[in-house]
């Protein structure tokens, strides 16, 4: 920022000039005197100074615009996430679609009836994601994060969910039939209403799931599953569960 402040009048040459004591100093002495005296009159130009104030003004202008236009910002780049997300749709691979559905949740945007069925999204990180309805089935999403996400009437089927974290998740009437919940973590989930037929239990956490309503687990292998509630390996096995090895056991 300019700071204006009043000049003095510069000398004349000849008295400056006088006071040098030796000649290679008056190039230099020259140069800044017609300096001086350049700076001298425009601190007495006033339009410099109010195109100064304009400058100042134009910067608050833009700041101003800026944090009133934030929505819009945050509407496109959200628009921007899910265009990634609907044209990668049935395809397989990541296809960037871990960081949209990671932005778009970490905004608290719902992801009820999201299409990711066959996705790469191995380590995505969505707890308390709302993914209602949501269509995961044959994806691979082991060592990932879904703590207390909703995944009510999800399709889950064939989906990779190994090492991952589901504690407190809302799995009521989701179909996770085949999925292959290896050393998962689904203690305190809900599960009225569930399917799991088939589906790989080994080493999974089950401490003080909601399993009473289950709706079905037919052929689900529940060989060396942990904190199991009182009951619950009983009721599983009258109800079609099995222990068996099979090549896809959990380490």
């Amino acid at each position: 920022m300019i700071l204006h402040e009043k000049r003095t009048r510069p000398e004349r040459w000849q008295t400056q000039r006088a006071a040098l004591r030796h000649a290679w100093m008056v190039p230099l002495l020259a140069v800044e005197w017609v300096f001086e005296w350049l700076a001298y009159l425009l601190s007495r130009w006033s339009f410099l100074e109010v195109l100064e104030y304009l400058g100042s003004f134009s910067v608050l202008i833009a700041v101003i615009f800026y944090f009133s236009e934030s929505g819009d910002r945050l509407k496109q780049k959200h628009y921007q996430a899910w265009q990634v997300i609907n044209t990668a749709q049935g395809k397989g691979g990541s296809g960037g679609r871990i960081e949209a559905l990671q932005e778009l949740e970490g905004d608290g945007v719902p992801l009820v009836g999201v299409d990711v069925s066959g996705a790469f999204l191995q380590g995505i990180r969505l707890p308390g994601a709302r993914l209602i309805r949501a269509d995961l089935h044959a994806v691979d999403a082991r060592n990932s994060d879904f703590h207390a996400a909703d995944f009510m009437g999800a399709n889950l089927h064939s989906g990779n969910f190994r090492d991952s974290n589901l504690s407190d998740s809302n799995l009521q009437d989701a179909d996770l039939g085949e999925a292959d919940l290896c050393s998962a973590n689904l203690s305190g989930a809900m599960l009225d209403g569930a399917t799991l037929d088939a589906a790989n239990l080994g080493s999974t956490d089950l401490g003080k799931i909601d399993w009473q309503k289950i709706s079905s687990l037919k052929g689900a292998n529940i060989r060396q599953v942990r904190n199991a509630p009182e009951g619950f390996i009983q009721w599983a096995t009258q109800h079609g569960a099995v222990t068996v090895e099979t090549q896809e056991d959990c380490p």
